[in-house]
Order: C-alpha cells, then sequence, then structure tokens
C-alpha cells in the first residue's frame, strides 16, 4: 500500500477511496504535489489513448480551438500518462494529445503515474463526463463497463459519479435500444427523452419507425409518449402516461423539463422547484440550462 501511494502521489489514495471523485480536485492534488523533476517530454509516438475511453468522437471545432491555443501558447498543464508494456497510457488529457499532434508538436509534457484499471476506468469517465459532455449512449456504455467491471450497485455508481440513481437507470435503458436508433441520438436527431420512451418498447422494428416518425414529423416527448402508452403495443418497461388538462394542471410541464434537466421537478404555488442529489448534479443542471459562473 505505502509503495501504491508513493507511485500515485500523497493523498490520491485517500481522493480515490471518496464517494464522488471529482476532477478537478483530482488533478489539483497531483500538480499542488509534484515538483518540475516529476514532469518529463515525451515522445507524442509513444502514447497510447486510455482504453477505457468512453469517447468515441471528438468535437473537431473545439479541437481546432485548443489546437491552435498550443499552436500559440504550448501545453501549460501535463497530460497524465501510465507507463505500459510498450510506452504509455493517456489517463488524462487525450484531447491535449490530439491537440498537440495536429499543433505539429513531437513531444508533450506528462506525470507519470501507476493508476489501477480501476482507477483508469474512473478518470476516463469523469473526465469527460465533468468537462465535456459525452453522448448519451457513449455515457451509458461507460456506465454500463464501469458496473460490470468494478461491480458496483447503481447506488453506488450514481454517488460515485455525481448523478441521480434515476439518471443512471434511464440512460442505461439506452443500450436497449437498436443501433440505429442509437446513432440517431449520438447524432442528436432525437432527444434523450425521445429515447427513454422508445428504450421502454418491446420491438425493435417499431422503435426504428417511432424514431424516424419523430425527426419527420418534428414530434415532441410528450406526443411520443402518447403514442407509446398504446395498450397495444408490447413493452419491456411499463410507460405511465401522465395525466393533462386545461387548468392548473401543470404536469406536462413538470415532465418536459424533467425530459430536459433529467432531475425530479415539482411546480406548486408558481414556484418551480429542481431537485438535485449533490453539488456534482447541481452542476450539471446549471450546464444544461447554460447557466455559468
Amino acid at each position: 500500500m505505502e509503495n501504491k501511494k508513493r507511485a500515485l502521489g500523497r493523498g490520491l489514495e485517500q481522493l480515490f477511496n471518496t464517494e464522488n471523485l471529482d476532477i478537478e480536485s483530482f488533478e489539483k492534488n497531483i500538480y499542488d504535489n509534484i515538483n518540475n523533476e516529476e514532469i518529463f517530454e515525451i515522445d507524442l509516438d509513444e502514447l497510447r489513448p486510455n482504453p477505457y475511453q468512453p469517447r468515441k468522437t471528438f468535437d473537431n471545432e473545439a479541437l481546432d480551438e485548443l489546437t491552435e491555443s498550443i499552436k500559440e501558447h504550448g501545453v501549460f498543464q501535463p497530460i497524465l500518462i501510465k507507463k505500459s508494456i510498450k510506452g504509455y497510457y493517456i489517463i488524462a488529457g487525450e484531447r491535449r494529445f490530439r491537440a498537440a499532434k495536429k499543433a505539429g508538436l513531437t513531444k508533450i509534457p506528462a506525470i507519470i503515474r501507476d493508476f489501477s484499471d480501476e482507477q483508469m476506468m474512473e478518470i476516463a469517465l469523469l473526465e469527460n463526463l465533468q468537462r465535456e459532455n459525452l453522448s448519451a449512449v457513449e455515457e451509458a456504455s461507460a456506465y454500463k463497463l464501469m458496473l460490470d467491471e468494478l461491480h458496483l450497485t447503481q447506488d453506488e455508481l450514481a454517488k460515485k459519479v455525481g448523478k441521480s440513481r434515476s439518471h443512471i437507470t434511464n440512460i442505461l435503458g439506452l443500450l436497449r435500444l437498436p443501433l440505429e436508433v442509437q446513432n440517431m441520438v449520438n447524432s442528436k436527431d432525437i432527444t434523450m427523452g425521445h429515447a427513454r420512451i422508445l428504450s421502454k418498447l418491446e420491438d425493435d422494428n417499431k422503435i426504428i419507425e417511432l424514431a424516424n416518425k419523430i425527426v419527420d414529423e418534428n414530434m415532441n416527448v410528450r406526443d411520443i409518449e402518447n403514442i407509446a402508452s398504446d395498450e397495444n403495443l408490447e413493452k419491456k418497461v411499463k410507460i405511465n402516461k401522465p395525466k393533462h388538462n386545461d387548468n392548473n394542471d401543470y404536469t406536462y410541464v413538470e415532465n418536459m423539463l424533467r425530459d430536459k434537466l433529467d432531475t425530479k421537478i415539482k411546480i406548486k404555488d408558481k414556484k418551480i422547484i429542481i431537485s438535485f442529489t449533490n453539488v456534482a448534479d447541481l452542476n450539471r443542471i446549471l450546464e444544461v440550462l447554460n447557466i455559468k459562473e
């Protein structure tokens, strides 16, 4: 254990053992406890992506912006890497690595730490979740990997990644969708709200038909909810059709906000009450609302 602590850096073992790992605190802990002798210039050709990297596609526009910044200022923050049999695995900082390559650099500053496979997986997922939103399907695949490999319950996973239990359950349901529909979620042709309803249906052909109908007819979540609630449609998960009226019942607004924010919403006495589970979940909601400090 003492060897592992020295390899990771002071305080990092305790940080990993907390319920909720925050990537900013994690990296700050490393950078606050290193000296210049621990930062190495590593050949880009020796680096390979984290095998647990959940992101399959990178935002080209954002990558181009980072590339221009690196051309002008260089790489300010070292990436984190782990020695492998041949070269190194990138633990955190793959965007910096890709941008440095595009900028024409041959080396990049890096800090070497001896992370376990479990820690590599956690860092890869959290770096993407807390810094750059994964697509819903990428996020779902990463959660399933953590559940399977780390033997976590959904409650334990929710606490570790700073999400609500309902968010974990709902997004994992996307993996039940046909691949064609998963791709429509990734390309943002249909929303998470649409996909969540479709994932409860049994017939893949019907799911694909409804997904295309959403796109062709510009259907909202309430429209697809009404269709999917048809008793004649076979379902994997029961769909509770919401009640709507034209008086003071704001259930339909609560449902729209719930689909948008993926959290419990209550409208009462002309007030909107938005629930969140912890600070990380609150930050996620603020990001969805495009509210920045």
